[in-house]
């Protein structure tokens, strides 16, 4: 794997691995393997939203982990009580934005009405079946994803800092859903699917489910608010070769170019993409971008954001683009 635009960058730059922050993150992705089997990579992936400031998008049959994931790393980090304040909500047809929000009840003893916060109040929120909610239930999840603050009436009340959006949906029932328009679909800093674990996974799952369930049962919290707020802190600062930023231009304006996508990438995209590239760098000790992690993450960031003509376009389309700009830095390096 390619390492040699690091060599382009300033004389500061180095990995990070003796730095604390980077076992932090080791020591994380450990806790929440114990439980979730088989799924390093996206372990990785969803910490990567987490490190962004972003929200993550799952896509997968039932019974793949999707909620113990979520339940998992909530337990990780800690809060000012003994873990993160974790919420989860099943979204239904029935589902009322109030239901999210909140909502003022009249207060008997005060003789005034006082607003009782809903479940969106919390760090680490699992949307179960998203799509399964109404268009005006799905909305009331844009600006608290977007602002991190709601408002009700003219009262804005502010998320809390650390405030992620876990959301799933079915992939094979879609009879009484409502897809997600493109407005919510690119609040998402991703989309990825866990799939199914290898054959040796699964059987040890089968032969350890009781100490599975018993570490689920027990997860320890390994990290604090305040960590995962460094972290945050740090991957901003991490550097990316203009190059690389050249490359993820050249593939933003590839996919409104292919003949394959009908809508193509917006500005905003290439914005995300760029931060969860640095966030990707400070999960793997770096505190410099290479061309792996642009590999690593441009389809997971980028195609649920766009609209292909086929289905051979959707499976290569983003592939080709990429390989594209992959060979690109490959020569560069070539002729240093």
């Amino acid at each position: 794997m390619s390492q040699d635009l690091e060599h382009t960058s300033p004389n500061h730059i180095q990995t990070i691995a003796e730095d604390t922050s980077g076992k932090n993150i080791d020591v994380l992705i450990e806790n929440i393997g114990k439980v979730v089997k088989g799924h390093r990579e996206q372990i990785i992936q969803i910490i990567t939203c987490l490190i962004a400031k972003g929200h993550i998008l799952l896509e997968d049959n039932p019974g793949s982990g999707k909620t113990v994931m979520a339940k998992t790393l909530a337990h990780s980090l800690s809060g000012e009580q003994a873990h993160s304040d974790f919420k989860r909500i099943q979204f239904t047809p029935d589902l009322l934005p109030m239901d999210l929000i909140g909502s003022h009840l009249y207060d008997e003893s005060n003789k005034d009405f006082i607003f009782k916060k809903g479940p969106l109040f919390c760090n680490i929120l699992l949307a179960d079946e998203i799509n399964r909610a109404s268009p005006k239930v799905q909305s009331a999840l844009l600006e608290c994803m977007a602002e991190n603050q709601i408002s009700i009436g003219d009262q804005t009340y502010k998320l809390e800092d650390l405030f992620f959006v876990i959301a799933t949906q079915n992939p094979i029932e879609m009879e009484g859903t409502y897809p997600l328009p493109n407005a919510q679909l690119d609040r998402f800093f991703m989309k990825i699917s866990f799939g199914y674990v290898s054959e040796d996974i699964e059987l040890e799952i089968y032969k350890k489910q009781l100490e599975i369930q018993r570490s689920q049962d027990t997860v320890e919290a390994v990290l604090n608010m305040k960590d995962i707020l460094a972290l945050r802190s740090k991957a901003e600062e991490v550097h990316v070769d203009d190059e690389i930023i050249k490359s993820i231009n050249n593939i933003v304006r590839g996919t409104r170019e292919h003949s394959g996508i009908i809508l193509g990438a917006s500005v905003r995209s290439g914005i995300i993409l760029l931060k969860c590239l640095r966030a990707y760098a400070v999960i793997h000790k770096r505190n410099y971008v290479i061309e792996d992690d642009l590999a690593a993450l441009v389809k997971p960031v980028l195609q649920h954001r766009l609209l292909f003509k086929n289905l051979s376009a959707e499976s290569s389309a983003i592939d080709s683009i990429v390989k594209t700009e992959i060979s690109r830095l490959s020569r560069l390096n070539l002729k240093k």
